[in-house]
């Protein structure tokens, strides 16, 4: 497996994993919004902001992360590839180009969500702690923060 930045000539073959996992995603239950996800990911792509991992000629994960927020705003893993190292390698290329001086957030299932138990302890591996209880896409999510390296901030809310 080998890390790389996605460009739109990957789009087709980055839209085939997002199709695969569009359940386990709020947002992506129609064509139309996979339609805007898959415009959102050129534009993130143009910012050098996706990377994916691949294996031979396939993606088998992916992530779309905000420098100007500060932010990881998509990870997905292809199911047969999961506990393999791929979302890790992700998060670690991701933190790299982050500012690592001020809060990273992301937003993931809650706890009582039967999809929350993988992401969440994914996220707190990273460092990543609980925070506010939001709503995206008109579903009911949980923010997490990474504080800054070396700040005192490291408390559950």
């Amino acid at each position: 497996m080998r890390i790389e930045y996605g460009t739109p000539r990957d789009i087709e073959v980055w839209m085939a994993l997002v199709k695969e996992v569009r359940w386990n995603f709020p947002g992506l239950e129609t064509q139309e919004k996979l339609d805007e996800h898959r415009d959102t990911v050129l534009k993130f792509m143009d910012k050098q902001q996706a990377i994916c991992v691949k294996e031979g000629n396939q993606i088998v994960g992916v992530m779309l992360f905000s420098k100007k927020h500060n932010m990881i705003c998509c990870l997905a893993v292809s199911p047969d590839h999961r506990r393999r190292g791929a979302a890790s390698m992700l998060m670690e290329e991701a933190l790299r180009h982050l500012d690592r001086t001020k809060e990273i957030s992301v937003s993931t299932f809650r706890a009582e969500d039967e999809k929350g138990p993988a992401p969440r302890a994914f996220y707190e591996k990273f460092g990543f702690i609980a925070d506010a209880l939001i709503e995206e896409m008109g579903y009911p999510s949980q923010k997490y923060i990474l504080y800054p390296v070396g700040s005192e901030r490291r408390e559950r809310k």
